[in-house]
Parts: structure tokens; C-alpha cells; sequence
């Protein structure tokens, strides 16, 4: 059984592919080429699933950070004997310029183990199995390495230390000295491509380094938040630029699959697509952590992605990362899953849902943006104002709402107010849109959505906006209300929905639970733990109230689940406090940037600063 807690593991990410290596040095998950390619390494959801580890063969203590303004990992290993430093990394193209990160890649996972002081023994343990755990590859010893044949992939393992090989692994075991490096890398290619090969040691640090180089020319060139806690937000910035396919401009909603929402239970999702929802919002969030100079990728990989908006008057919700459609979903029997969550899923059932919200993430993000995005080729405008009138003309209708219940579609209040938010935004942008002939009937169907709302979305017997029509359920999701300005902050029935919300959809320790998972409204079984993302909308909301003071106290509640590198998951346990869910997370993140924006710009105006 994987039983490694999700916290204990970090993120390495050429913006292709992304792999987590745990803090014991062992790489437990890796797809090849893309991020929802079948997996190489799964040990993360089955301990047969595969690994690469590097470590000491005696006992040691570990620390790691991120190298200075990068997603480049470096994990200390201490001993009686020693001290030696693993550096890890997804390399990146030479000749970036911290402009195209990520261009170029060479389908290579890099390690460098160097001696720092004694000496200490190091064993290496290389167990491929690639297609998420079904194939046990054919191993040879080569000249400097390994290869490995099985399946569609091409693998070959560069190796210092000689390997054993037996039973489709690699046993090596080694020491490394004071001033000594030792340099590793695992380079895939498919059957069809150029053969993978062994690297030379000098190609392998020069390439290494390149990536450190690269990373912190990005960093440098595109981070410039100067607020509070402004190693949270930059770290942010760059775990959303690691969740980002830069060969098409998608965006992932997180690098894994199946880790559950609740230890043992059901909700066990594949999160390795692009939701135009997340994606829309991670832009946004680009703004505050990092110029979003990918902007115009991402709204041309949109427009390129869905063209069935104008035969069905309907815009898909998600893709894949290369804009693929059918992200039909199955389950692999063969996996334990983490802590024997089942089932593990792979692909993704929601695809084929229907969600009227997409068209008010996506529009509010083009807002946002339209300064970096300039002028618009005639397919991205038309995508856009497509948008807005569908949105104005399906806002009506039922839905499965930002959360994916897999029951019965419902008037969402969440949906209907991003419905208003889209042709607000749409609106603005009219004259960039040269849409100005849409504006009346925009306008007229803006009030229509906004009247129907307060009517119907406000409920006397919560006291508070609700999670659907006719609903006395509470839903984090009403917080947006504020957020997208459909009502300010301190409107007396804002401030009764935020105070309901911290009252009675919070678990002990203060933090946000999305709603109170019921499985005639969800369609699930079981519980799940609180969501971050709800917590730091909280503290976005009460920012925007003026009420900074209340908003640090929230945000630092959520803040103080991030892993020692900074990462967030979705959820937190609420008995055990552990991270749950998908990982990294990019909604967490988001909501970690938007609320330290709020919040800093809540404190500028109550210190006279800005108006």
C-alpha cells in the first residue's frame, strides 16, 4: 500500500511532464511526455508501480528546499559520516531567455548527487513500470547505464554507479565523497523517435544547470509582487507556471490522479487536464505572481480546442492538455491507490458535463489580461463573443455547477453569477471585442440574471445566499458574489453570507469546507476533508470588506499547510490535519495569490495609500 504523505512529496516540472519525488529521494511519480501521459513511475498509488530512488544506505536525517527563484528541488541528506546534496530537475530547453520556458525539452529527469562533507554510502534503486504499473520492462546493462524496453517507451537510465539488474530493476549501491559529483538522468523517448541514450556526466550538469539558469531568468524577468508574504505568492506563481503545457498554452489543475479527497473513499479524481475554469483562473492569478506573458497561448489554445462552441452553442469544460476531447474515464483495478483509496482513476467523466460558469472565468480572465494580450487575431474575438452570448443565453438552464456533482444538474447559484460576470466583463471589453452591436442585449440580460439572483439565490430561513436555488445549504462558491463585484463586499447580505459561512461550513481548526458533502445532492459517498481554495476565499472576501485584520488571520490559517517547499493539496484532513487530494493544486494556489492581493491592497487603503 502508498502510504507516503502527500505533503512529504515535491514537484519537479519541465512544463511537458511533471514528476513527485518524495523527501526519502525517491522518485514515486512520472509521466512521459505529457502530464496526463501514462505513468513510468507510480509508486504514489502502489507500491508495485514503480520508482527511482536515491538515498543513503545508512540512517540520515533530510532537509530540502527549492533552489533560490526555481522548481529545481534540492534535498540534503546528513550521516554519522556525511553530508550530501540531490538535486533534481525536469530539464528544460538551453537558450530560453526566461521568456519561452520550457521550449525545447529534452524528455530528461536529471539528478546530481554531490559529496559535501565525509562521506556517505548511497544506494540507487530503478524499478520502471511504465503504463501506470501493467508493464515490467526488459533491463539491460549498458555501457554507463541501463536500458529499458517496454511498451511504447524508450528508456535509458544514465548511471555512475554500476546497476545490477534482475527481475525488471536496477540495484546499485555506491559511495560519494567530499567534492565529489555524481550525475544521473533517465531519457525517454517512443519507438518511433530517436532512441533514448546514455548521457555524458558533463552534458548532464551543463544541461542542469542551464535549467537553474533558465528558471531564475524566468523568475527574474516575470515576478515582481513586492506584497505580503511574498515567498508564498512568487512560489505560487511558479508552481502554476510548472502545472502549464507550454506546448499548446493548457493549463493542469494539478500533476496527479486519484489522490483522494477522503482516505479511503470514492472521490478520486484524475485532475492532469486543462479546465478552462482553473486554467481561466490561473491566468488571473498570473497576473499578481507572475506576468502572464503565456496569455495569448492560452486563449488561442481555447479557441483551437473547442470548435463544436458553434455547432452545439456549448463550451466543453475541460480538455486535454494538446486540446483533446474525450477524456472518457476508467478505472485501473490494479492499483491500491494512495492508502487504499479507490478507485484510481484515470480520465476524467466530467468532460462531458454541462457547466454555465466557463463562460464568466474565461471572459473575467480576457479582462483581466487584455492589456498583455494586445490586439486579438478575428478567431480568438469571435471565441469570445461566442462566450458572452451563450452565456446570456443559456444562463437559465440547469447545471452541474463549479463543484461536478455527479447528480441531478440544478439552478447552481454560483453558475447563474458567473453567467453575470461574463457578460459584465463582456461588456467592458465590447469596443476591444468590436462587439459593440452585442452591448444592449448583453446589458438587458445582465439585469434579468441579476434580479433573478437575489430573488432566488438568497434564502430568509440560512440567512445567507445558498448553494442553489431553493436551497438552504451553504456553498463557499457564494463568496464570488463579492469577488467578481456582483455585490460589495460589505453589502449587509454579503457580510450575513460570509458570517454564516465562517459559523457553520468551518471545521474546528477554522478552515473552509466547500459545502457539506451530501450524496443526494453530489452523488457520492463519503466525506471529504476542508478546501484551501474556500478557506482563501474567506480571506479574499472579508479583505474586500475592509476587514484586513480578520483576512490575515484566515489567510494564515490556510497558509500554514503548505509543505516545507511551499505546496499545497486541494483539502485538509479535518481529524489528522493531513494534505488531501490532488498535488500540487493549482486552485489552492490561486487562492493563496488572489487573497494575499486582496489583502494587501486592503491594508494600502486603510493606511490612506490608495483609494
Amino acid at each position: 500500500m502508498s502510504a507516503t504523505p502527500i505533503a512529504d512529496y515535491a514537484l519537479v516540472s519541465d512544463r511537458h511532464s511533471a514528476a513527485l519525488i518524495s523527501r526519502d529521494g525517491s522518485v514515486d511519480w512520472l509521466c512521459f511526455p505529457r502530464f496526463d501521459s501514462p505513468s513510468v513511475f507510480g509508486r504514489l498509488l502502489d507500491d508495485g508501480a514503480g520508482h527511482w530512488s536515491i538515498h543513503p544506505s545508512v540512517p540520515y536525517r533530510v532537509s530540502r528546499r527549492y533552489v533560490a527563484r526555481t522548481m529545481v528541488l534540492e534535498t540534503t541528506f546528513r550521516t554519522e559520516t556525511g553530508v550530501a546534496v540531490l538535486t533534481d530537475a525536469l530539464l528544460v530547453g538551453p537558450d530560453n531567455g526566461g521568456h519561452r520556458l520550457g521550449v525545447g525539452v529534452p524528455r530528461v529527469l536529471a539528478r546530481r548527487l554531490a559529496g559535501i562533507e565525509g562521506q556517505v554510502p548511497v544506494e540507487i534503486e530503478y524499478r520502471p513500470r511504465p503504463e501506470y504499473g501493467l508493464i515490467f520492462p526488459i533491463l539491460t546493462a549498458a555501457d554507463g547505464g541501463v536500458t529499458s524496453r517496454g511498451g511504447a517507451e524508450w528508456l535509458v537510465l544514465t548511471t555512475p554507479v554500476p546497476m545490477d539488474v534482475s527481475d525488471s530493476a536496477g540495484r546499485g549501491t555506491g559511495t560519494v565523497r567530499a567534492g565529489e559529483t555524481l550525475h544521473f538522468g533517465l531519457h525517454r523517448s517512443t519507438l518511433e523517435e530517436t532512441p533514448a541514450r546514455v548521457w555524458p556526466q558533463g552534458e548532464l550538469s551543463s544541461r542542469l544547470d542551464a535549467t537553474i539558469a533558465a528558471w531564475r531568468s524566468w523568475s527574474a524577468l516575470h515576478q515582481a509582487y513586492e506584497g505580503p508574504w511574498r515567498e508564498l505568492v512568487h512560489g505560487s506563481g511558479r508552481v502554476l507556471q510548472a502545472l502549464s503545457f507550454q506546448p499548446s498554452g493548457a493549463i493542469v489543475a494539478a500533476a496527479t490522479t486519484s489522490l483522494p479527497e477522503g482516505v479511503g473513499g470514492e472521490r478520486n479524481w484524475d485532475y492532469r487536464y486543462a479546465w478552462v475554469r482553473d486554467a481561466s483562473l490561473t491566468m488571473a492569478a498570473l497576473w499578481v505572481a507572475a506576468c502572464p506573458d503565456e496569455a495569448n497561448d492560452f486563449f488561442a489554445f481555447l479557441t483551437t480546442a473547442a470548435p463544436s462552441l458553434s455547432k452545439d452553442r456549448v463550451l466543453q469544460i475541460m480538455f486535454g492538455v494538446g486540446g483533446e476531447h474525450d477524456l472518457s474515464e476508467r478505472t485501473m483495478p490494479h492499483l491500491h491507490g494512495w492508502r487504499d483509496s479507490r478507485p484510481v482513476r484515470v480520465g476524467n467523466g466530467a468532460w462531458k458535463q454541462r457547466q454555465i460558469d466557463v463562460y464568466g472565468e474565461l471572459l473575467d480572465a480576457a479582462h483581466l489580461l487584455a492589456d498583455q494580450i494586445g490586439d486579438v487575431d478575428e478567431d480568438i474575438r469571435c471565441f469570445l463573443v461566442a462566450c458572452a452570448d451563450i452565456a446570456a443565453e443559456r444562463w437559465t438552464e440547469k447545471d452541474q455547477g463549479i463543484w461536478e456533482v455527479r447528480g441531478e444538474p440544478r439552478h447552481f447559484l454560483y453558475s447563474k453569477v458567473m453567467c453575470w460576470a461574463a457578460l459584465d466583463r463582456a461588456i467592458g471589453l465590447a469596443e476591444w471585442l468590436r462587439a459593440e452591436d452585442h452591448v444592449e442585449f448583453w446589458k438587458r440580460t445582465r439585469e434579468e440574471i441579476r434580479t433573478t439572483v437575489l430573488s432566488e439565490g438568497w434564502n430568509e430561513r440560512a440567512g445567507a445566499f445558498t448553494q442553489y436555488f431553493g436551497s438552504q445549504d451553504l456553498d463557499a462558491s457564494a463568496l464570488m458574489m463579492a469577488m467578481v463585484g456582483f455585490l460589495p463586499a460589505d453589502d449587509p447580505r454579503m457580510l450575513a453570507t460570509i458570517e454564516a459561512i465562517e459559523q457553520r461550513l468551518t471545521d474546528d481548526a477554522g478552515l473552509v469546507y466547500r459545502y457539506r458533502a451530501q450524496a443526494g445532492v453530489d452523488g457520492l459517498a463519503g466525506e471529504e476533508g476542508t478546501f484551501l481554495l474556500c478557506t482563501f476565499w474567506l480571506a479574499q472576501v472579508l479583505a474586500l470588506a475592509g476587514r484586513a485584520e480578520r483576512a490575515r488571520t484566515v489567510f494564515e490559517r490556510a497558509a500554514a499547510y503548505v509543505n516545507d517547499l511551499g505546496l499545497l493539496a486541494e483539502e485538509v484532513d479535518p481529524s489528522s490535519g493531513e494534505l488531501l487530494g490532488n498535488f500540487p493544486q493549482a486552485f489552492s494556489h490561486i487562492g493563496l495569490v488572489n487573497a494575499a492581493w486582496a489583502i494587501a491592497q486592503s491594508e494600502r487603503r486603510e493606511a490612506g495609500r490608495i483609494e
